[in-house]
């Protein structure tokens, strides 16, 4: 992973420095809280409906467990004792009291971590695949790529003010883990025997009230010419982007009103100015970058059959067919840690919890970890004579749930419980369908499953890309839970289809179950997920199962 350099540090202490004058400003009322908005937000500070909110950045997910050990105790001295983890691979912090914000910020120095750019009108963090470096089949390990993004979007002048805010993502496989295709610019490494190592550009993509699947500009577009060519479609964005109303304003919009063809054809004539004008990518630097995520060394690790530890502990054994991903050296593996073990808030992890893990990567895994969009922690690199002694410590700490990729492996945005935005509640809904696929012991039955909430329109929760989503509105005066289904955010990309009217909170549960019901009774074998499921039989008998009535009214 990355290390600070000097440079870095210094950079953040002039940042932290002007942020402390800045909160004090405010707290003796010099600023107004308009004015003082826009800076709080480049700091990643938000203000939620009970306190204000800190995101912190965790670049391309990739930390150790010193950074882990410092976030525990931040959510022990500065918060309620716990962090939320984000469909962004960030974290938050829910109960910040603005006159700490400045001490915490020099804490996350401490630790090379801060929550620049994590807000506003800028850059977000770049996400990536939660597997890269890990898993088989890549081309390059994106978060090289990433990194080389974070460096360049973190303070560039010309894009801290954006029409509205901009998110990228990164992948180096066939099957995308990173959501590609609904972000703002998403990439895809590919490798040519020709050609060489090279991209794939997509524009256009995005959730929230105009959801898009991105658009593709390039189809192989060189290596050494990716930051010209990303200034080319931020230059035309800023250039033409609307600032006069922010639900138009993402660029998805703005290719939808140019049309693909004149979006590529401007984004490709400002590429060959720059070009022209400016110098080509500074090799010597991305060779210094790739140098910090070498693999580490395996040389300890030996050939280990789990064969035995599985049949004398069948727990163990459940838990490592559902939580283990095949690794791209055959002595580790990759192991997902969920952080939602029934009943719990989707995302949500202790102090102790932080703590535990981070003494596991440290003893156990090359001290890496990571955080995934989906909102699990990761060891990418475990070794198979390590693994029992890993489950064992996360039973310790309740976060041995053997259900990644199940039904109750659930995103959910915070909602109403903490969100300005929200209309309606999203993680006790989550709480309620987890326990209540927990008592009706049908999961593993069910199998893959993707179930994304959201509490609001703006989409935080993913529900448009769920293969079942669950979008929260109010409706006078009422919580009202629309249904879609069919969502994909892999590589086969699609977005959900309403079924029809929404549901009470005591009625969505039942829903639900009447869904489930339609798939476990007409697939044609267990190897028929829900989402193939779904692609070959449609919507309408789901639909017929939601809403018996009106099916029988027609």
């Amino acid at each position: 992973m990355y290390r600070y350099t000097d440079f870095d540090k210094s950079y953040l202490r002039q940042r932290i420095e002007e942020f402390r004058a800045q909160v004090q400003r405010r707290l003796t009322g010099v600023l107004s809280e308009a004015e003082f908005k826009p800076l709080r937000l480049q700091n990643g500070l938000y203000l939620q409906l009970h306190a204000y909110m800190l995101r912190v950045a965790i670049p391309y997910g990739t930390l150790d467990s010193r950074q882990m050990e410092k976030l525990a105790d931040i959510a022990e001295r500065y918060d309620r004792g716990y962090g939320h983890f984000t469909t962004r691979q960030n974290i938050q912090f829910n109960w910040i009291k603005l006159e700490e914000t400045g001490d915490i910020l020099a804490e996350l120095a401490e630790a090379d971590m801060h929550a620049i750019q994590t807000s506003g009108n800028c850059i977000r963090n770049v996400t990536t695949d939660h597997f890269a470096g890990a898993a088989a089949g890549e081309a390059a390990d994106p978060r090289i790529t990433a990194e080389m993004l974070r460096q360049w979007s973190t303070g560039h002048p010309e894009y801290a003010y954006l029409p509205r805010k901009f998110k990228i993502a990164v992948s180096a496989s066939d099957t995308d883990r990173a959501v590609i295709a609904f972000h703002d610019i998403g990439i895809r490494i590919i490798s040519s025997p020709t050609a060489g190592t090279g991209y794939q550009i997509f524009v256009g993509g995005g959730l929230g009230r105009t959801p898009r699947i991105g658009r593709m500009l390039r189809s192989f577009l060189p290596e050494n010419d990716l930051f010209h060519y990303l200034d080319a479609i931020m230059s035309v964005y800023n250039r033409l982007g609307r600032r006069d109303n922010k639900y138009k304003a993402r660029i998805k919009i703005l290719i939808d009103a140019l049309g693909v063809e004149d979006a590529r054809h401007q984004i490709e004539t400002e590429f060959v100015r720059r070009k022209e004008k400016l110098p080509p990518m500074n090799v010597k630097l991305r060779a210094q970058i790739a140098q910090d995520f070498a693999l580490p060394d395996f040389s300890a690790a030996r050939r280990y059959d789990l064969h035995l530890d599985k049949v004398l502990n069948p727990a163990f054994a459940r838990f490592a067919g559902q939580n283990c991903a095949a690794h791209k050296d055959q002595r580790h593996v990759i192991l997902s840690i969920s952080l939602k073990t029934h009943g719990s808030p989707p995302g949500d992890a202790s102090a102790e919890q932080m703590r535990a893990i981070a003494r596991l990567a440290k003893d156990y895994a090359y001290d890496e970890i990571r955080i995934s969009h989906e909102q699990n922690i990761l060891l990418p690199h475990l070794p198979k004579q390590h693994f029992l002694a890993v489950w064992k410590g996360l039973q310790e700490i309740g976060l041995a749930s053997a259900n990644i990729g199940l039904a109750s492996d659930i995103i959910a945005c915070p909602g109403l419980d903490y969100c300005t935005l929200a209309t309606a509640r999203s993680i006790p809904i989550a709480q309620a369908l987890a326990r209540r696929f927990e008592a009706r012991k049908r999961e593993e039955d069910i199998g893959p499953l993707k179930i994304k909430i959201s509490g609001c329109i703006n989409a935080c929760g993913h529900h448009h890309v769920g293969h079942i989503g669950i979008l929260g509105l109010e409706r006078a005066g009422v919580e009202n839970y629309q249904i879609t289904l069919g969502g994909d955010g892999s590589e086969d990309a699609a977005l959900g289809s309403h079924t029809g009217p929404g549901f009470s909170a005591e009625d969505l549960m039942q829903a639900i179950d009447r869904i489930l019901d339609v798939y476990l009774a007409g697939r044609t074998s267990r190897q028929e997920t829900f989402i193939r499921f779904y692609r070959r039989v449609g919507l309408s008998p789901f639909k017929a199962a939601l809403y018996p009535q009106k099916t029988e009214a027609l």
